[in-house]
């Protein structure tokens, strides 16, 4: 109905060019698939054609899903912003965390993640334009929150993720991407930030641009589901 499997192969090619473009393993780069506001069959006939990874904004939507769906295999990331009281929703709930831009949000997630659960995987959002509307953590102060957060013992902290500036021709987010690669880089060197291993960027229209700069996370939803159903 959704014709999704052909949207994954049109998806999948793109990201296998770029990284090859790029001198890159595809194999490095994850297909999140961004879920929100997206029907229930048409995830679960992304599921059944091979997606493991689903992104969602809304934690009340995404738990009617996680329980609806119940897909073994699913891989559920957080990726919209975090409001204090639904931490404890999110830490038993999902794997990964991409929004991380408060010491309070992430002390709040490592309390309420059942320690018998393996640590939430965590990004820091960066707020790559200092754009005064978009969240997220300057890049100056990145390192500072990205030290205090690897004290925190349910959390693990694995990276970095942005939004730049929404442009019309997406090469003009080149620059910004390749401003986070070299943030990336440099908190990696750090002794205490050995766990970093993850650059989630780049979407449907700049998803090659992100690669090229070493995004090991694309986050896709039109792309992949066509518009949202609102």
């Amino acid at each position: 109905m959704h014709n999704i499997p052909h949207k994954i192969t049109q998806v999948t090619t793109r990201i296998e060019k770029a990284a090859l473009h790029a001198n890159r393993n595809p194999q490095d780069i994850t297909l999140l698939a961004v879920s929100k506001r997206q029907p229930e069959d048409a995830i679960l006939e992304a599921y059944r054609s091979g997606l493991r990874h689903f992104g969602e904004n809304y934690v009340q939507e995404a738990l009617a899903k996680i329980e609806r769906l119940k897909l073994p295999q699913a891989v559920w990331h957080f990726i919209g912003p975090i409001q204090s009281n639904k931490t404890s929703q999110i830490a038993e709930h999902f794997h990964w965390v991409h929004a991380i831009e408060r010491l309070k949000i992430a002390r709040r997630l490592s309390e309420q993640r059942n320690p018998k659960y393996p640590p939430l995987n965590v990004c820091l959002q960066i707020n790559i334009d200092n754009e005064t509307t978009k969240a997220g953590v300057t890049p100056e102060d990145a390192e500072a929150l990205a030290l205090q957060i690897t004290e925190l013992p349910n959390l693990k902290l694995r990276g970095l993720m942005a939004i730049p500036l929404r442009v019309v021709i997406p090469q003009h987010n080149d620059d910004a991407f390749t401003r986070m690669k070299q943030l990336f880089k440099r908190l990696k060197k750090h002794d205490s930030l050995s766990t970093i291993d993850t650059l989630s960027m780049g979407m449907s229209t700049d998803m090659e641009s992100a690669i090229q700069q070493g995004a090991t996370i694309v986050r896709v939803g039109t792309a992949l589901f066509g518009p949202r159903t609102n």
